[in-house]
């Protein structure tokens, strides 16, 4: 499809049976026509070290040429002690650098997470916004997709079950798609 929107998904977890690694999953099959959700995969990013910047991993040129040919970026984050995991911050300072160039300037995203409690990942939610200022990334507003009380709602193989959060998907995925037209005008 020529003006197929590519959106490109962002697990913060890298444990096989996450769930938010399942909800990125559920993003791809939710995708509505003419958007498609490809997905980078973190696990093997090294840690953040300046002394390579100037001749990067080809993993981390991998993740910086994924970003760039985008559309729209889709973090899917979990919460570890009110935050966004370390190895999420890892791949963000990795794409920002070196200064100057960084792979997500400009870009339209949208975020979402799983937990296991109550209110999902919303303190990691607000903590990658607080980031997206300095990186120049233009994140929707709407709507929230904090996905908790998890357990209850993907079965045992990961699926996504329950109809609502299935539906808040598919609207932030559509509200992206839009948001990242409206930017690119």
């Amino acid at each position: 499809m020529a003006d197929e929107l590519r959106i490109l998904g962002i697990a913060g977890s890298l444990r096989d049976g996450s769930y938010n690694r399942a909800a990125l999953r559920a993003a791809q099959a939710l995708a509505p026509a003419g958007i498609r959700v490809d997905v980078f995969d973190i696990k093997d990013l090294p840690p953040f070290n300046d002394d390579l910047v100037p001749h990067p991993p080809q993993a981390v040129v991998d993740l910086k040429a994924s970003v760039r040919a985008a559309d729209a970026l889709l973090f899917v984050t979990p919460e570890y002690n009110y935050s966004i995991p370390g190895v999420l911050k890892n791949a963000i300072d990795w794409g920002s650098r070196p200064y100057g160039d960084s792979a997500w300037e400009g870009k339209a995203a949208a975020i979402m997470g799983a937990a296991t409690g109550s209110i999902g990942t919303a303190r990691a939610q607000y903590h990658l916004r607080q980031m997206f200022v300095f990186l120049d990334v233009h994140p929707i507003n709407k709507p929230e997709v904090m996905i908790g009380h998890a357990a209850q709602k993907f079965d045992a193989q990961g699926n996504l079950t329950d109809g609502k959060t299935q539906a808040f998907i598919r609207q932030l995925l559509e509200n992206l798609a839009a948001w990242s037209r409206q930017l690119k005008k």
